[in-house]
This record gives C-alpha cells, structure tokens and sequence, in this order.
C-alpha cells in the first residue's frame, strides 16, 4: 500500500482527472490552430497563451502520474521542484512519494493565480499540503532562487519553450543521479538536443510519446 493508493488521494486524483477530462476553454477555442502552435513554442507570448488556458487542467496523463511517483520513490526523493502546477494532479502524484518517503517539500511554480488557489485546495484535501509551496507568477521569477540545495526531481511541464531556461535555474541544484521529466517535448526540440548531448551531464531518454526522462550524471 502507498498513499497514492489510498484514501483520501486515491478517490480525489480519480474525480479530479474527471474533471480534467471535462474541461473546456471557450477562449482558446477561438484562436486558429497555426497561431496556437506560434504561442507553443514562443519565449515571449507564452503569459498570453496560458492567461487563455486557465480553464483547462493541462494535466499530466494517469501512466505520466504514476511514473513520477515511481521514479520520486526510487530515488527516495526529500525535494522536488515543479514548474507548471496547474490544478495540481502531479504535484498529487509527487507530494504523496514525498510522504512515503519520509517527508520533505515539493516547490512549484504556477503562473495563474486562480489555479493556485484551486491546487491548493486539493493539495489540502488530499492531505498533502504540508508537503508542497507553490510559487505564484513567472517561474523565470520564482525559481531563480531560494532552492534546496540538493534537488532530486524536476518536473517541466509548464511553457514548452522555457525549459531550457527553467532547467537552467534549477540545474546547479541537482545532485548526481536525480531525475529531469519534461513533458510535451515535440514542442521543445532545443531542450531535447541539450540534455541529450554527450557533454550535457545528463543521460536522457524518451518515454511513451513526447516525454523525455533524465538522469543528471553529475
């Protein structure tokens, strides 16, 4: 048994990927597919997109979720940063390895303030908020300093085109042997020939369709 298995976070993360499921955004649904692709990969507009997505969940997918637990308990995870908590399902996911571990803190970063104020109140209703500070605003901001010294998982799944940059703030912090998981990397190919570079000091893999998981060599 783990706390992700049990209650109250078993019955929450179910109802709450429900939901995520049934989430609409009239507004994005009104801006032509070439433009959101511009917005996707772009390191200047990308505050306008997500104002436009605050209705949608963004989550990470249940095999995604699950993995990050996995991979947090493995390396029995006590500090994690975040970037792109959205409504919160992984920081679900990874505040309760964090518990199953022994305890320790999870940082995230989320831009819109209406949906930290929604993570939050899952956060509590799964009993994990003890664990867990989100950093409302600009990542570029919130993660720039104030940092474990030692990190042991990263999660990127904010604005594609910032994860290079996010990575960079976060990357001095990142003992040997933690893990790097970027999702959605179709949309930042950069990121992708970085940490799967000989000389970056990572060992890199993808996983399932546009996930990309990363060990920091040292």
């Amino acid at each position: 048994m783990s706390t992700l298995n049990t209650e109250p976070l078993a019955t929450l993360i179910e109802r709450l990927y429900t939901q995520a499921g049934e989430a609409t955004s009239p507004v994005l649904d009104t801006v032509p597919g070439q433009e959101r692709e511009r917005l996707m990969r772009s390191k200047t507009d990308y505050l306008e997109l997500y104002g436009m997505l605050k209705d949608l969940w963004l989550p990470v997918s249940r095999d995604t979720g699950k993995l990050l637990y996995m991979l947090a308990r493995s390396a029995q995870a006590r500090a994690i940063v975040e970037f792109g908590t959205s409504f919160g399902l992984s920081t679900l996911h990874l505040a309760a390895a964090l518990r199953d571990n022994g305890g320790g803190v999870l940082i995230g970063s989320e831009f819109e303030p209406s949906k930290v104020a929604v993570a939050r109140r899952h956060l509590a209703e799964g009993g994990v908020d003890d664990l867990v500070q989100i950093r409302e605003g600009d990542a570029l901001v919130t993660l720039a300093s104030d940092l474990p010294k030692a990190v042991d998982l990263l999660l990127l799944d904010g604005a594609k085109a910032l994860y290079g940059d996010v990575l960079g703030l976060v990357e001095k912090h990142l003992r040997p042997g933690a893990w790097v998981v970027a999702d959605n990397t179709d949309y930042c190919p950069d990121y992708l020939a970085y940490v799967r570079s000989p000389q970056s000091g990572y060992l890199s893999v993808p996983f399932a369709d546009d996930i990309e998981v990363s060990m920091r060599l040292g």
